[in-house]
């Protein structure tokens, strides 16, 4: 069954139909997580989905579900940011990096260079363009859906995207340690952006 289905179902109390997209989307929402926080992933996913049953009613359409579902893991990783944020400085997603919120590597495994300096660069771009571009490449999302994610008009999610891409490439720049590893990963972004998904989701 598809979301709009499984979603149908889910709204007139089908049980059974609630746990085929939790385990449906179980593994892209702790991939979201796991590239921004230290700690509490799981707890962050099942967050996500307890509001999400408590905000069903706001779901325009069973064809949104994907974007509803990001959506709120957006809101609740802000909301955990801004706790968590020390000082007179208000928290600012387009300023502020998840490096600079959650100090420490990023807890996806990766194996090769490229991978590792990739999520390198993605955890030290500000927050906002790192959701961007994980979004875009992890997740698969249409930057119509992304606007939906982010509470952005399109337009402006397409731009921001642009320079978001910019701004990978120069922390790429800043923080290869040799220039055939830059070489390797910038020319081949899309390929190991790609790799990385699979480096994110939870063993099986």
């Amino acid at each position: 069954m598809d979301d709009a289905e499984l979603l149908l179902r889910w709204r007139d109390g089908d049980r059974d139909a609630g746990e085929a997209l939790f385990e449906r989307y179980f593994a892209a929402l702790a991939r979201f997580f796991r590239n921004k926080v230290p700690h509490g992933v799981e707890d962050l996913v099942q967050q996500t989905f307890v509001a999400c049953i408590e905000g069903m009613h706001r779901l325009r359409s069973a064809a949104s579900f994907r974007s509803f579902l990001f959506a709120i893991a957006h809101n609740l990783l802000r909301a955990s940011f801004r706790a968590q944020q020390r000082g007179a400085e208000p928290f600012d997603p387009e300023k502020v990096s998840a490096h600079q919120l959650a100090p420490g590597p990023s807890t996806l495994f990766a194996r090769h260079g490229e991978q590792r300096l990739l999520l390198e660069a993605l955890r030290t771009i500000p927050l906002d363009a790192q959701v961007l571009l994980e979004l875009f490449y992890w997740e698969d999302l249409t930057s119509a859906e992304i606007a939906e994610v982010m509470g952005s008009p399109h337009g402006t999610v397409r731009s921001r995207l642009r320079r978001a891409r910019e701004l990978l490439r120069e922390r790429l720049s800043e923080l290869a340690a040799s220039p055939d590893v830059l070489a390797s990963t910038v020319q081949d972004l899309d390929g190991w952006a790609a790799s990385l998904k699979s480096a994110g989701s939870p063993p099986g």
